[in-house]
């Protein structure tokens, strides 16, 4: 066994385990020595290196990966400015009581609680503690958590700012959020969301507004989708027929299982909190109705009766022309945010095992419990996450975003250097992005970090480009090369010859 050590005499359990040491280095009375030790003697040192880890249901991502997501991002940001909705930011941080309450249960159990600064436990009775009654414990000891969403934050919002804003406000935000899921398939604890609202108005347009608007990027983006959508009326409606209406949360958050655990599923947890087996069949009979006509025969209820006229007026607010994604009314869908009152949306990719890269609706009480009756909203969300795996599983990103860097400038004689660095302040003045090797290199060594690195093109300058006045131009991918002047590499570029 060979062993290098460091200050030996901090290591005295190797003391009569040598059989010879030869001293490598002395300086500064740290001793490097080489070790050759008995093989029946193990040596196990502590090195105290840190193993890097991620948090789980979290990612990195390469320049490639950036490169794909700043594609989504900026036909998102596109789209959003073309339907006139303004971007705004809100913080990541907001006091806990913003958040909890209005995501239900399971929502405020997977919050991300942000723990009070200093001493977080001081003031903390004894007998919480001992009870471990963490509910009581988080309310102590923590004040702020991570956003959850973007759109409690937006009505946080426009409470504190409406004396700015101006109604109807439509607002657009691409920022991540927070959730304490457990990570899988498609689902992470940290994620972006991109979202359009309208705050301020109660006009059905808009809901036919915001499906156009999912129709319109998901066209641009090349995934092919179909856009599910229901009423909250209408689910109101249903549950209310079953004589279910006074579990209608409950209920909801159950529905909105279907795609999760299927029909049976649903049923059988809905039996197990003692729902009665005809309420239950009432509930499926109607859910699983597929035109609108049929619901209405069977609806008795009159909220449930209104949703269904607010389907069909922003159904003529589409009649006007096509669209190119699949909308489909589901009157399974649910939506287990609470806070969602009308009309709502959940967007699904086909050719894909994935869950839904987008969803949305009305919401029309949201800014009350802030203390602002009257401000009707609807919104949408785009799932920025699930959109970029689909379209990697589907292959579905342009050529032209995956393509390697532009062009490298390469030097290969000293005397050349400065030389170099004038091309590339050209090139950057006529806003072409380029980069200089740092460093006079032999050659190999520099175009194997032009393949590696992804350039499609070099600009190699020597002695004899640098008397002329041009660069010899390699295309990386046939391998030939060409002398030309700056002028003339500047204007290929333009004229995207290159």
């Amino acid at each position: 066994m060979i062993l290098y050590v460091t200050n030996i005499y901090n290591y005295p359990f190797i003391q009569g385990k040598i059989r010879d040491s030869s001293i490598l280095l002395e300086n500064n009375r740290q001793i490097w020595v080489f070790i050759n030790i008995r093989p029946t003697f193990e040596v196990k040192l502590n090195t105290n290196i840190l193993k890097p880890t991620l948090p789980k249901g979290t990612r990195d991502f390469l320049p490639l990966d950036i490169k794909k997501r700043d594609f989504i991002f900026t036909t998102i940001r596109h789209h959003f400015k073309l339907f006139g909705y303004d971007a705004i930011e809100t913080p990541a941080m907001e006091s806990l009581e913003t958040l909890m309450g209005k995501y239900g249960d399971e929502g405020d159990r997977l919050l991300f609680k942000i723990l009070n600064n200093g001493d977080y436990l001081q003031g903390v009775s004894d007998d919480l503690i001992e009870r471990k009654d963490s509910q009581g414990l988080i309310r102590q000891i923590s004040k702020r958590g991570l956003r959850y969403d973007l759109t409690v934050p937006f009505a946080r919002f426009i409470v504190m700012n409406r004396q700015n804003i101006k109604f109807p406000f439509k607002r657009s935000a691409i920022q991540p959020v927070w959730r304490a899921d457990k990570p899988q398939k498609g689902r992470y604890q940290e994620f972006y969301q991109c979202d359009a609202d309208v705050a301020g108005s109660s006009s059905l347009y808009y809901e036919a507004e915001l499906i156009r608007l999912y129709d319109g990027v998901f066209k641009a983006l090349n995934v092919p989708v179909v856009i599910r959508w229901n009423n909250r009326k209408v689910l109101y409606g249903i549950i209310e027929t079953a004589g279910l209406v006074d579990e209608f949360q409950l209920v909801t958050v159950v529905i909105d299982k279907l795609d999760k655990i299927g029909k049976e599923g649903v049923k059988a947890e809905l039996m197990a909190k003692n729902f009665s087996e005809d309420s239950i069949n009432i509930l499926f009979d109607m859910i699983e109705c597929n035109h609108l006509e049929e619901l209405m025969i069977s609806m008795k209820s009159e909220t449930g009766l209104k949703g269904i006229e607010e389907i069909k007026e922003v159904m003529r607010h589409l009649e006007s022309s096509p669209m190119h994604n699949m909308l489909k009314l589901d009157a399974t869908l649910a939506r287990g945010l609470g806070y969602y009152t009308g009309c709502i949306f959940e967007v699904n990719a086909f050719g894909v095992n994935m869950g839904s890269i987008g969803g949305g609706g009305r919401y029309d009480n949201l800014t009350e419990i802030f203390g602002l009756k009257g401000v009707s909203g609807v919104g949408i969300s785009f799932g920025v996450e699930r959109i970029y795996d689909v379209m990697n599983e589907l292959q579905l990103f342009p050529k032209e975003v995956s393509q390697g860097k532009g062009i490298l400038i390469s030097c290969i004689d000293t005397e050349s250097f400065p030389y170099s660095i004038q091309i590339v302040d050209q090139l950057r003045s006529n806003n072409i992005a380029c980069e200089l090797y740092p460093e006079v290199a032999k050659l190999q060594k520099q175009m194997s970090f032009a393949n590696e690195s992804g350039f499609l093109r070099v600009a190699l300058v020597g002695d004899n480009e640098r008397s002329q006045g041009k660069v010899t131009l390699k295309n990386m991918e046939t391998g030939n090369q060409e002398m030309v002047t700056v002028e003339e590499l500047i204007s290929r570029i333009k004229e995207h010859s290159l």
